[in-house]
């Protein structure tokens, strides 16, 4: 059998497949064991870094069961001929829903309005106040890839009209492309980030950018904390020069800055944008059909 090293479980229905077809080591293994791994299964989060990479000297093929892979040295491990797969397209849907959930709940301070009924204030001091609503509104998209087009149909048949910044325009887009950024900010009532986080990416929803969204936009992050300037963004929620925030994802998870759990304009999520039961058994399949494949002497699925 293969040796095969896991730095993380995949899903119950899968894992038996794994185990039942290769020879499965733990994160732990000892050298000996290192020294004949061929295939590494891993996340997102758990990564695989050069010293690990360095210290799989028969290593073929690294599987990720995740979209993003910044902690994985896809470089390093290009320059030594080893390829690396995703779990692209499997998350689609459940990503783009989640973002336009956090549209609506950030406009419509769902979140608050729940806690004003069980705390008993409805009875005790009348209706809730009034709030905008997410639909008929202009959307602001930045990074028009898969999971960006999911969320501009969804955001479309709420009647709002699309608009997007990616690093190129985007060929027969129906959408209206903006050149910068900041652009794209000052002509949306929502700017919705599912860019990949990258050095060119870091950082890129910046002062300027939250300054042209303006006191009545609203951020939605499902792509990656880093992508936004945190502190930039929380001091301009602090000063009112920021409608609300809809976020999944944070600049050093799990760590929240405790300041956002006061702000009732700003809903939280624990990284959930694609953690259903169906998406995350798409993606352990997707990654061991991309490991099968390469030991198959196929064609891989979703290389990266």
């Amino acid at each position: 059998m293969i040796d095969v090293l896991q730095t993380m479980n995949l899903r119950p229905e899968v894992q038996p497949d794994l185990e039942a077809r290769y020879r499965v080591h733990g994160p732990d293994a000892p050298d000996s064991v290192k020294a004949n791994i061929r295939g590494l299964v891993t996340n997102g989060h758990a990564g695989a870094s050069r010293e690990l990479i360095d210290s799989l000297p028969k290593l073929e093929i690294i599987v990720s069961s995740s979209v993003g892979y910044d902690h994985i040295d896809v470089e390093y491990a290009r320059s030594k001929g080893i390829p690396v797969t995703n779990t692209a397209g499997s998350l689609d849907d459940d990503v783009a829903d989640l973002a336009i959930a956090l549209m609506i709940m950030t406009a419509r301070k769902l979140v608050p309005s729940d806690k004003y009924v069980r705390d008993n204030r409805w009875a005790k001091e009348g209706d809730y106040p009034l709030q905008r609503r997410a639909s008929g509104k202009r959307v602001g998209i930045l990074g028009l890839g898969r999971i960006g087009k999911a969320i501009a149909r969804r955001a479309e048949a709420m009647d709002n009209t699309i608009a997007y910044h990616s690093r190129r325009e985007v060929a027969d887009s129906p959408y209206t492309y903006y050149p910068t950024l900041v652009e794209l900010a000052k002509n949306s009532d929502f700017l919705v980030v599912v860019l990949p986080s990258s050095p060119e990416s870091h950082k890129i929803v910046s002062q300027e950018v939250i300054a042209a969204l303006g006191p009545s936009g609203i951020i939605v992050n499902v792509a990656r904390g880093t992508v936004v300037d945190e502190d930039v963004l929380i001091a301009a929620l602090q000063a009112g020069a920021l409608g609300g925030a809809g976020l999944d994802v944070f600049y050093d998870e799990p760590r929240v800055p405790e300041v956002f759990f006061g702000m009732e304009n700003v809903v939280l999520m624990p990284h959930v944008g694609s953690a259903t039961v169906e998406t995350r058994r798409a993606m352990s399949q997707l990654t061991l059909d991309n490991l099968d494949a390469h030991f198959a002497g196929k064609k891989l699925l979703t290389p990266v």
